[in-house]
């Protein structure tokens, strides 16, 4: 059984649209791309070899992985295992696949995912990919959750929990503050949310 974890890099009011540069993804108007750049810092940058220091394949949506696509096979020095992990892309749309071990999702893309995830191999991480995430939070297919939560609001933008989250507890697993301010969490799947009164 593989583990579905989502890598998110997310402000405090839940926006995760494009944290990496202007150009990435100016739907809706966004004007604010690459906003995570100036916190990160020696510090993001050993959490990030640590999560993907080992063996990982990805799980892409289409968008995500065309940007991927377009950047990683070109710096594979710094690609931390990027190149080397098998991308599986859920998209409807017939795709060409120039990036090497690269397997587009067919059909029924939920079943395909749970097929995936029964399998045997590494853990599934998922980078970007707002509207798969929430497909897989409405699913119930997320295992743990990565979040670096950034110390800004953005207002409009895609939010990584949107319309696909269902109700469900997770489990801090591990965390840590850069000393620039992002809070790094980590969740695991926990079970049913419990209420109660005071």
């Amino acid at each position: 059984m593989r583990k579905i974890v989502v890598l998110s890099f997310v402000t405090i009011d839940g926006v995760m649209q494009v944290p990496g540069g202007p150009g990435e993804d100016i739907s809706g108007g966004f004007k604010h791309g690459g906003w995570t750049v100036p916190f990160f810092d020696e510090f993001m940058d050993k959490v990030m070899s640590e999560q993907m220091g080992g063996p990982f394949d990805l799980l892409l949506g289409r968008k995500t992985y065309e940007i991927f696509a377009s950047y990683w096979p070109y710096n594979k020095e710094s690609d931390m295992g990027i190149n080397r992990a098998t991308k599986y892309v859920a998209s409807r749309h017939p795709m060409t696949f120039t990036w090497e071990r690269s397997v587009q999702l067919h059909g029924d893309i939920v079943k395909a995912i749970t097929d995936l995830k029964a399998q045997d191999g590494p853990p599934l991480q998922v980078h970007g990919s707002g509207n798969l995430i929430q497909t897989l939070l409405g699913h119930d297919l997320v295992d743990e959750l990565w979040l670096k939560i950034f110390p800004i609001t953005l207002g409009p933008g895609k939010r990584l929990f949107a319309e696909g989250a269902i109700p469900a507890a997770f489990k801090l697993i591990d965390s840590k503050v850069s000393p620039k301010g992002v809070i790094v969490a980590d969740y695991q799947r926990a079970g049913v949310v419990e209420t109660g009164s005071f």
